[in-house]
């Protein structure tokens, strides 16, 4: 398994990347948070350690550390228009629970 990057988020991370400076690198993880334990983490990767997994997709490098790697295996990120609102949707399979405002996560 791996984690999927939609063609969507793809081109949403390029055209931020173009217009900050920032790789087209995008770093994913989970930290604890929250009142049902983990919370996504969202950056661009600047460079890529020994301990990080790395997949390509569209032209996107998605940057996960081995730590999180077993939380968010398998998961699809997408690039989501509703209305004027737009953001970056997690479809994570391991999620088990999730708080009522959408914060966090249990696994």
């Amino acid at each position: 398994m791996s984690i999927q990057l939609t063609e969507a988020a793809a081109r949403h991370v390029k055209m931020q990347a173009d217009k900050t400076g920032n790789p087209t690198s995008l770093r994913l993880g989970v930290r604890t948070s929250g009142c049902s334990g983990f919370m996504y983490t969202v950056d661009y990767a600047d460079d890529v350690q020994d301990n990080d997994a790395v997949y390509e997709q569209h032209g996107v490098k998605v940057v996960i550390s081995r730590k999180s790697l077993p939380f968010l295996e398998g998961m699809e990120v997408d690039f989501v228009r509703d209305g004027l609102n737009h953001r970056l949707e997690f479809r994570n399979p391991n999620v088990k629970d999730a708080c009522g405002c959408g914060e966090s996560f249990t696994v």
